[in-house]
């Protein structure tokens, strides 16, 4: 579920938040589930417990997950920051299109690297 890139510039906390960020915009991990406990998880990813406690408190102040006194860290519900996010993203494509019009990149061009993302993202399911 969590992988650590021990070759990224990135902190582990940092790369730990993000993938459970990921995972919980994505729905694989719901509402209202609980959180792989910290030592568990930094057993698991032979890390020091302090990394996933730092990358816990991130999620939690970003209003992904919350915590129950002595019961651990649930997922929260994530539908207001998924638009959110969703929206940003939007708008962040938005730029880049102004931007790539003002250098000249035609509409079929940017259809084009569209097109080939989405297809590489397919699967044979």
């Amino acid at each position: 579920m969590i992988t650590i890139d021990y070759q990224s510039k990135l902190p582990l906390y940092e790369q730990i938040a993000d993938r459970f960020r990921t995972l919980i915009l994505r729905g694989v991990l719901p509402p209202r589930q609980q959180m792989p406990s910290v030592r568990s998880l930094a057993v698991e990813l032979s890390i020091n417990p302090n990394t996933i406690q730092k990358a816990y408190a991130f999620l939690e102040q970003e209003g992904y997950i919350y915590p129950v006194r002595g019961r651990g860290n649930y997922v929260a519900d994530v539908t207001a920051l998924a638009e959110k996010s969703r929206q940003k993203l939007l708008a962040e494509a938005e730029q880049l299109i102004l931007s790539g019009k003002e250098m000249g990149i035609t509409r079929s061009e940017y259809i084009s690297v569209i097109d080939r993302l989405y297809r590489e993202g397919e699967t044979d399911d």
